[in-house]
């Protein structure tokens, strides 16, 4: 799984950045000698190793760990509130690890641990997920993260809300099917708080149903929009994470109403631009999981190596057409991530 108040990327993190050794941090850089080198210990807490958007941002974050002598250990939360909490005292128990790179699950709630990691001399990048309570800033909302790197969840959801907008141009009313990831998680929350502030402006939208994908591919969101059709089987829109909308395609193909209704993802994966450039998704709105890690993990390499803190990150901002991608702009997208 969006612009607000970053600064521009290339002043924050410089291309030269990829190139850092981290001969100044703790055992890494080579010795005297020219003998073999000990690897940077770093800890990947991944909100879910299942999830292909952060499997996209890991493949990035290894190539600059890889170029920077750092091993990445992945610890998978499986999306499971309170686990990461569990993993960080695993960590700083083992005393190996010199910086955390999370994708967190717990929202403010993972803040305490943090910060005592933190106090253990670990450097921290934030990743993908806020880590705090304000939903519409991709900065950092405690002292001490060296960067956090993440569209603001409230600016994603507003964007879904404007292609609505333009999906339900005409159409009154305009039934929409809106999926969740998981209902309840800070992400989502923020997701539907965004939607709901701009499709307010046309009177004629309604949400007539809701559902979840649990961003774990189609199957759970095709069995989701099999149970929607039953019990509201007219509708004109579905709105939600890019897995969600290849699900509900398929629901909707083996249904008869493939090109009955419009489905509008978020993600910009793979699926997602082929879609629309086939006429059978509305819009989408992008995004960059590989940037967002190779960002992140730049910017951790350079705080492993001389403190350097970057602060707030929105990949989103260098993006065309404010991320939102149609029929008629398509070709200005590649996607990063298979969806």
């Amino acid at each position: 799984m969006a612009p607000v108040s970053s600064r521009p990327l290339v002043a924050l993190i410089a291309a030269a950045a990829v190139g850092l050794t981290l001969s100044s941090c703790g055992k890494s850089g080579a010795a005297a000698s020219g003998g073999s080198t000990a690897q940077t210990q770093v800890a990947y807490l991944s909100a879910s190793s299942a999830n292909t958007w952060l499997a996209s941002s890991k493949k990035a974050m290894d190539t600059v760990a890889a170029a920077n002598h750092i091993k990445l250990t992945e610890f998978d939360a499986q999306f499971k509130p309170g686990e990461q909490s569990k993993q960080i005292q695993d960590i700083l128990a083992s005393g190996k690890y010199k910086g955390i790179v999370i994708a967190s699950v717990d929202g403010a709630g993972i803040i305490p641990d943090l910060q005592n990691a933190i106090s253990q001399k670990l450097q921290v990048a934030i990743l993908n997920q806020i880590v705090g309570t304000k939903l519409d800033t991709p900065d950092p909302q405690f002292p001490g993260p060296a960067v956090s790197v993440l569209a603001p969840p409230l600016t994603s959801g507003k964007r879904m809300g404007e292609l609505a907008l333009r999906a339900c141009q005409g159409v009154s009313p305009c039934r929409v099917v809106y999926f969740y990831g998981i209902k309840g998680a800070p992400i989502d929350t923020a997701l539907k708080q965004g939607f709901d502030s701009v499709v307010s402006r046309n009177p004629a939208i309604k949400v007539v149903a809701e559902a979840e994908g649990k961003y774990l591919g189609p199957d759970t969101a095709l069995k989701a929009t099999q149970d929607v059709l039953q019990k509201t089987p007219d509708f004109d829109v579905v709105v939600g994470a890019d897995q969600s909308i290849q699900g509900a395609q398929l629901a909707l193909q083996d249904a008869g109403k493939a090109g009955k209704v419009k489905l509008i993802g978020l993600g910009g994966s793979t699926p997602a631009i082929a879609g629309i450039k086939s006429g059978a998704w509305f819009g989408d709105v992008f995004g960059a999981p590989r940037t967002e890690g190779r960002l992140a993990m730049e910017a951790l390499v350079k705080a492993l190596k001389d403190g350097t803190v970057t602060g707030g990150v929105d990949a989103d901002t260098t993006l065309p057409d404010d991320a939102l991608v149609t029929k008629a702009n398509v070709d200005k997208f590649t996607p990063q991530w298979a969806g």
